[in-house]
């Protein structure tokens, strides 16, 4: 376990896109003065996609809301951040990389409830419980810090603004988990995923973590895309090999293109059919 201070340390590596299950984190440790969420990750200059991220506006307000002392964890690809029915005695916000949190069935099958983006925290549950109901494991490389709880909640009554920020992170995680029951229990495989990777689009877009695919055709959106078959299959209730049959039916109706590390979408109009999003 190595400790160092922000600022100080090399940028991200690249993202690794092995199938490979995860196992249990050896974290890196850090004390630095910073400030929380979405700004958290801003102030290293870093988006995870070649360059300084365009939604960096947040980053003032959360820089004087949260002046006390944080730490900061470093966890690589494919390893575990926190299990089920851990105790923390601090609340975790993802700075950088991308995460999953899951629930692990008996059979050892899984159902992933979210994906876990730069400004996201773990669990607003954390907030005011110390327990964690969820796995929460690196999909990417993440890197992440962690604030007291009792600090947290007193910056949250004395400043009215960063009150509204987390309530905000609140309803979007309810909104999150009440589309989830809607599409495990009404939707076809189709509109699972195409939901799934346009949900996921529009978050990366205020993250300003997107490019555009094409000069010439403003609406066409590149992303980061770093998860593997079995993510969305634990995501979206399906098997890897219909995952697999649905995406390669879309790039060969022209509506996604998919490399190794990123996902365009090619056609928004008609994918936005596909996953009847109004």
């Amino acid at each position: 376990m190595r400790g160092r201070v922000l600022g100080q340390g090399k940028t991200a590596k690249e993202l690794d896109f092995m199938n490979a299950r995860p196992r249990p984190a050896t974290v890196e440790l850090a004390s630095p003065r910073a400030y929380a969420g979405g700004a958290a990750y801003h102030a290293t200059g870093q988006t995870g996609w070649g360059g300084p991220a365009s939604a960096a506006q947040d980053a003032p307000a959360y820089a004087d809301l949260i002046p006390f002392d944080q730490v900061e964890h470093t966890v690589p690809a494919r390893r575990i951040i926190c299990r089920e029915q851990d105790l923390h005695g601090a609340v975790p916000v993802i700075c950088a990389g991308w995460a999953a949190s899951l629930v692990t069935l008996s059979d050892g099958s899984r159902q992933i409830l979210a994906f876990l983006l730069p400004g996201d925290l773990i669990s607003t549950a954390l907030l005011f419980e110390t327990r964690s109901h969820c796995l929460v494991e690196a999909i990417t490389e993440v890197r992440y810090r962690t604030f007291k709880r009792g600090e947290l909640k007193e910056a949250l009554l004395k400043h009215p603004d960063l009150f509204e920020k987390v309530s905000k992170a609140w309803i979007q995680e309810k909104t999150r988990a009440d589309q989830l029951i809607v599409d495990l229990g009404r939707r076809t495989a189709d509109e699972r995923i195409a939901r799934l990777i346009l949900n996921l689009a529009e978050r990366l877009v205020r993250l300003g973590m997107t490019i555009p695919a094409d000069a010439d055709v403003v609406s066409t959106v590149e992303m980061e895309f770093p998860l593997r078959q079995h993510h969305i299959a634990d995501a979206t209730g399906l098997t890897p090999v219909h995952v697999s049959k649905v995406l390669s039916e879309f790039r060969r109706s022209g509506l996604i293109r998919i490399s190794d590390r990123s996902l365009t979408i090619l056609d928004p109009a008609g994918f936005r059919r596909v996953a009847d999003m109004r």
